[in-house]
């Protein structure tokens, strides 16, 4: 059986990838910068914390990095469907995005009065962790619903 391509299969192709990779990119870029404004707007070295392998500090910055994956994949998801327009608009709408979810996770903190210094510097297990985490991934997927 022989299977006809299009005249445009190969350029095609080759810009599907292109984009892919582009997108790939600009994903990674928004995720580091996620992790890094959690980082910084966390109390303490956070990464310091997980590396020392602190559950509490794990299950916040596990739930922060699905919270900012959320953002981004929406983000790319709403983007135009021009590649230069889509790339520019996920950056933009993802460091938006960043940036409405690191303040409203601090807001919400603050709100239920959670000392999270002393949550993620626990060596053992603390219940309070999971309301942090419950609040990145709610605000997360609520930032990245405002995106679409």
């Amino acid at each position: 059986m022989l299977v006809a391509l299009s005249d445009t299969f190969g350029t095609d192709l080759a810009r599907g990838i292109g984009a892919i990779l582009l997108y790939a990119i600009v994903g990674l870029v928004l995720m580091l910068l996620g992790f890094y404004a959690i980082d910084f707007t966390t109390p303490g070295r956070l990464s310091e914390l997980v590396r020392r392998g602190l559950p509490n500090a794990v299950v916040i910055t596990a739930s922060g990095l699905v919270s900012m994956a959320f953002i981004v994949v929406v983000a790319i998801w709403s983007s135009a469907s021009d590649l230069t327009e889509g790339l520019i608009t996920s950056l933009v709408y993802g460091l938006i995005g960043i940036i409405a979810q690191v303040l409203a996770v601090r807001l919400l903190e603050f709100a239920t009065r959670i000392d999270v210094r002393s949550t993620i510097e626990q060596e053992r297990y603390t219940p309070a962790s999971f309301i942090v985490a419950a609040a990145h991934v709610a605000l997360g997927l609520v930032v990245a619903v405002a995106i679409s």
